[in-house]
């Protein structure tokens, strides 16, 4: 089968304008945009049969360039990444059997989470969609709360049945635990990785759909799925050491730094 990843990035991001191109100091003092290491994380992934960065801007365009990926022009009128991940996988022809969207603020999705979601897909029929959730260990779960405490979105979480579809993803901490966890504890919240392997024939229906009430009360695009009831398999991966975290906001940027440092990637 045949696999294509899409890198959407846009640079008029609400919560961090031009977050694309925002550098960071990798542990030997190397300086990349965001960007360019999230191609470059895209580009570990085996399996994967073409790798495009798609976007409306053109400074994501140069700069995408400069470092040798391949672009794919979009639409300003994309509402999100998805849509995005459509309209390029359309205007490269359509002849892919799995797109994965690997977003644009994830540097430090391990090729592994990818390839998870591809075999998982592979062998799931019945889900139109795959996406990676993380067990919470203490820390992270901790980290989570505070932002929220602190009126920040730090990350995602989800929910599933004994299935392993999705019941629902958030914002906020979910579901609700009263206990206290040590930072190396396991815990029973799941941080949603946000990226998605789609059949083609469900991320070209997306675009069609309305975005419902859900999705525009949380701002997370994959509920339109659920909306819908479109069924979407949380695939359950490890990190085996590796540390995960999206740049949401610049608060996260030494965050993601100091990740960067302590797996000692360049």
């Amino acid at each position: 089968m045949s696999v294509l990843i899409v890198i959407p990035a846009r640079f008029a991001s609400t919560r961090y304008p031009g977050k694309p191109l925002v550098e960071l100091t990798g542990a030997d003092g190397t300086k990349r945009s965001l960007i360019e290491r999230s191609w470059r994380a895209a580009m570990a992934v085996k399996g994967a049969d073409k790798v495009v960065v798609a976007t409306d801007d053109d400074r994501i365009r140069q700069a995408a360039e400069s470092f040798g990926a391949e672009v794919v022009m979009t639409s300003e009128s994309c509402a999100n990444g998805t849509e995005r991940c459509a309209q390029a996988y359309a205007n490269l022809g359509a002849d892919h059997d799995i797109v994965v969207n690997l977003q644009g603020d994830a540097p430090l999705t391990p090729p592994w989470f990818v390839e998870a979601l591809i075999e998982g897909l592979k062998n799931s029929p019945s889900a139109d969609v795959a996406t990676p959730v993380l067990r919470c260990d203490g820390e992270t779960l901790n980290s989570l709360l505070n932002d929220r405490k602190h009126g920040r979105v730090g990350g995602t979480t989800a929910v599933f049945g004994t299935d392993n579809n999705a019941l629902y993803f958030s914002k906020e901490v979910i579901p609700f635990v009263a206990q206290n966890f040590d930072a190396q504890d396991a815990t029973p919240v799941f941080h949603h990785v946000g990226v998605y392997a789609y059949r083609p024939a469900a991320l070209m229906a997306y675009p069609t759909w309305a975005s419902g009430p859900l999705e525009g009360l949380e701002g997370l695009e994959q509920l339109r799925f659920l909306e819908r009831a479109r069924p979407m398999m949380c695939v359950e991966v490890e990190a085996h050491g590796a540390k995960f975290w999206e740049l949401n906001n610049p608060e996260d940027v030494p965050l993601i730094e100091k990740m960067l440092r302590d797996m000692g990637q360049a």
